[in-house]
């Protein structure tokens, strides 16, 4: 048999991924991807070269929805995997807009080794990304090894990862799939500590609140959040959401989870939230929140002093109850930049403007800078590169090595 590589979408975008690699009647599909400017509703999505009236196994490899957003579009008999924390999150996001995903997806862990995927060879490696159980995947068949890369930094607090693995390197790679992200941009790419550092500095020179925009899903960001809160003797305050999260994904770990072992962390319950979790018929989940020794309220966070966890959605119901921007207070967009319309009146940004709050932007990217990009592949000493999730591989700004430009859709029998 020949093995086949296809990357059906990503090859000159930014999200919506859909690979294939291919032996005979053997097929793995690594992610399939939402596309980023794709409306909510749209269906209708796969990519026209992915045939679906074959058998194939998919794996998703983070829980990010521009790697695994179509997959209610995909044909129920084919199998699906992810990493265990990674799946729990796929659920958590497809009941929050409304729906549920009734597949079973199967699991691995950082430490399930070599697993037999429909006669594929696959070892997850766990990796350096702003979602939480993100991995690469090393594939082996006929002798061949890919190495999919799937979305990685070296600025996380999961570095050290990546750098072991440019340290001492998979041997014999023919095939690194590669993203670029942030080839040809000038995003943040800072670490995750000098992250940390700045919330601090921020927490110790505001008089009241720091309202923070972050992804309960960027874990990372969450732990940079708690110890800030503990070293500026303030309290961490997350929504029913963000405390769904950590409980979903916190067992086995050491991350900070509600309850007597944190209680810097606190649970706030806005009338939006309960209503999010009444329609999803979770009405026990927000009372046992409601009721618990680390749940606080707004009217209480008045006279305290806090992080608070924020999104636009939030900020009337804050109002409400006199917890509204004051000019004592500042306002941390701790996002990609592009999510932050800073001219709409209705934003959180602009609200906290005008009521005379400090507004900063405080991130890091989610993506390996250009140079950490070429340093992982120079490392890989791939025999062939694989540019995709990126919009300036035609003119990278660097000289990476053995690259094999290919276009969405086309078939690449491996040599």
């Amino acid at each position: 048999m020949t093995l086949t590589l296809t990357v059906h979408r990503g090859t000159r975008c930014i999200g919506g991924s859909c690979i294939e690699i291919r032996d005979g009647d053997d097929r793995l599909i690594l992610d399939v991807g939402r596309p980023l400017d794709a409306p909510r509703d749209a269906k209708g999505l796969l990519p026209a070269t992915l045939d679906t009236t074959l058998p194939a196994t998919v794996l998703f490899s983070h829980s990010h929805m521009d790697h695994w957003g179509l997959v209610e579009e995909l044909p129920p008999a084919w199998p699906l995997w992810a990493g265990e924390k990674s799946a729990e999150l796929i659920h958590l996001s497809t009941e929050l807009f409304g729906g549920r995903l009734d597949r079973d997806i199967h699991t691995w862990t950082s430490r399930s080794g070599a697993i037999d995927i429909s006669g594929f060879s696959v070892i997850p490696i766990l990796t350096d990304h702003s979602a939480f159980d993100a991995y690469m995947l090393l594939i082996e068949k006929e002798g061949r090894r890919i190495l999919y890369g799937g979305d990685f930094r070296t600025h996380g607090r999961k570095s050290s990862l990546v750098e072991g693995m440019i340290t001492s390197p998979p041997a014999a790679i023919d095939v690194l799939i590669l993203e670029g992200t942030n080839l040809r941009t000038d995003k943040p790419v800072i670490n995750e500590a000098e992250v940390e550092d700045a919330f601090v500095d921020l927490g110790r020179e505001t008089r009241g609140h720091v309202f923070v925009q972050w992804s309960a899903q960027n874990i990372d960001r969450t732990v940079t959040l708690y110890r800030a809160a503990k070293r500026t003797g303030r309290k961490l305050v997350i929504d029913l959401y963000g405390a769904d999260v950590l409980r979903r994904i916190a067992s086995g770990t050491r991350l900070p989870l509600p309850g007597k072992s944190f209680p810097e962390l606190k649970v706030v319950i806005t009338p939006g939230g309960r209503r999010l979790y009444t329609r999803q018929g979770r009405d026990a989940f927000v009372a046992e929140m409601a009721t618990s020794p680390f749940a606080t309220s707004r009217k209480r966070l008045v006279g305290d002093k806090a992080f608070i966890m924020t999104r636009d959605s939030m900020l009337d119901d804050f109002e409400k109850a006199g917890l509204g921007f004051t000019a004592e207070d500042a306002y941390a967009f701790s996002n990609w930049s592009g999510y932050l319309d800073v001219d709409d009146p209705k934003s959180g940004w602009a609200r906290a403007q005008a009521a005379g709050s400090k507004t900063v932007k405080v991130h890091t990217s989610g993506h390996a800078s250009p140079a950490d990009l070429l340093r992982f592949a120079e490392a890989m000493k791939p025999a062939a590169l694989v540019p995709v999730h990126g919009i300036a591989w035609d003119d990278p700004g660097m000289a990476f090595p053995a690259v094999r430009r290919l276009s969405d859709g086309e078939t690449w029998k491996l040599p």
